[in-house]
């Protein structure tokens, strides 16, 4: 995976990813034409596919809602890269197929527009920018393979015919 980075602070909830008003919805890139608009309007249109978020700590808290990340993977987001993430969004992420990293030195010091690649199965995070790494936790056999499958559902369609 490899994009620009897109940046925010601490303790990004839900509903400033995907604000309550749009909840009525199934249609993934409704959910993404709407994606953090109370805080950073017009993003979506703002980023490539490819694109990383990176964020501080406590990304996802909120509502249990799997809009959230919905919302993100739809934008053409690739992975998002956090200090720490809410543990349900974690989960919500990986079963939507949308995979996610914990680094808090990366989360500190990639920037804004910087192009960052990852190695989501050894877990290297690379500012190519900086041509600085990160070494993250690995994401687990399974989970990179709910991922390829696109989600858990997707998954489970898959394995279990």
């Amino acid at each position: 995976m490899k994009g620009k980075a897109t940046k925010f602070g601490d303790n990004v909830d839900t509903d400033m990813i995907i604000a309550a008003r749009y909840l009525v919805t199934t249609d993934a890139a409704e959910m993404a034409a709407h994606a953090f608009e109370d805080v950073r309007p017009g993003w979506p249109k703002k980023i490539s596919v490819g694109d990383i978020l990176v964020a501080g700590n406590n990304f996802g808290c909120g509502s249990s809602r799997e809009h959230a990340p919905i919302a993100i993977k739809a934008a053409g987001v690739s992975c998002v890269v956090a200090a720490s993430f809410a543990r349900i969004f974690y989960r919500n992420a990986f079963n939507i197929g949308l995979p996610v990293l914990e680094s808090a030195e990366a989360s500190r010091d990639i920037a804004e527009g910087d192009v960052v690649e990852i190695d989501a199965s050894t877990g290297v995070i690379t500012d190519k920018t900086k041509g600085k790494t990160y070494q993250s936790k690995p994401i687990p056999p399974f989970m990179q393979e709910l991922v390829k499958a696109g989600g858990l559902m997707a998954y489970l369609a898959k394995t279990h015919k």
